[in-house]
């Protein structure tokens, strides 16, 4: 597959996230604009889960020394949702 190169103007802001997620990832930051691009113009009625969505994210496995049961056990849940 050829490649076509094109250059995109963002704000510094932008641009610092997107070198910290690069290094965080440990993938360039042309791989994550990619997949970035991917994602956005993939088929507008495409359904994904919750799951599907939180580990694009990165949000599944982000928590570190939390218990092995911590999304499980009830107990972790108890007054979760309930206002102080």
């Amino acid at each position: 597959m050829a490649s076509q190169r094109i250059s995109v103007r963002i704000p510094g802001a932008l641009g610092h996230k997107l070198k910290k997620r690069s290094l965080l990832k440990r993938r360039s930051e042309s791989d994550l604009v990619r997949e970035a691009l991917e994602n956005y113009l993939a088929e507008p009625n495409a359904e994904h889960s919750a799951f599907e969505l939180a580990e694009r994210a990165g949000l599944i496995g982000c928590v570190h020394q939390a218990p092995r049961d911590f999304s499980t056990n009830r107990k972790h849940f108890e007054g979760f949702g309930k206002s102080r």
